[in-house]
């Protein structure tokens, strides 16, 4: 049996970008994917500390370097630019890998810079 953890987090990221005319996604800053881990089309749930809409969607990387955050497709209609968003992938471990894992966890200030993370 597997058991589903949190894998990796960005806490408190600011939406800088919203495109009703797209195929639907998040487009995330491919630096601040790397760092916690988050892949390209990995799944990812998304929650917005502002109006309270929750998403299930998944990570285009935007480039590197440019702190972007853009609701794509449907998604746009669950933000606005300014909301601050969290970020959320999810995996299956065993319980021998359950019991050592520890979620990748970043936290972001008002201009998406890290604050806060782990050691790289």
């Amino acid at each position: 049996m597997n058991i589903q953890l949190l894998k990796c987090k960005i806490h408190k990221a600011r939406i800088t970008e919203t495109e009703l005319d797209y195929e639907g996604s998040l487009s995330i800053d491919s630096e601040l994917m790397e760092r916690v881990g988050v892949l390209p089309n990995e799944k990812l749930l998304v929650v917005n500390a502002h109006n309270g809409a929750r998403l299930e969607t998944y990570a285009i990387p935007a480039p590197r370097g440019s702190r972007t955050f853009c609701l794509n497709g449907a998604a746009a209609r669950l933000g606005e630019v300014g909301d601050r968003i969290t970020i959320m992938v999810f995996g299956a471990y065993s319980p021998e890998e359950a019991a050592t894992h520890t979620p990748r966890v970043v936290v972001l200030n008002d201009r998406n810079e890290i604050v806060s993370a782990p050691r790289p």
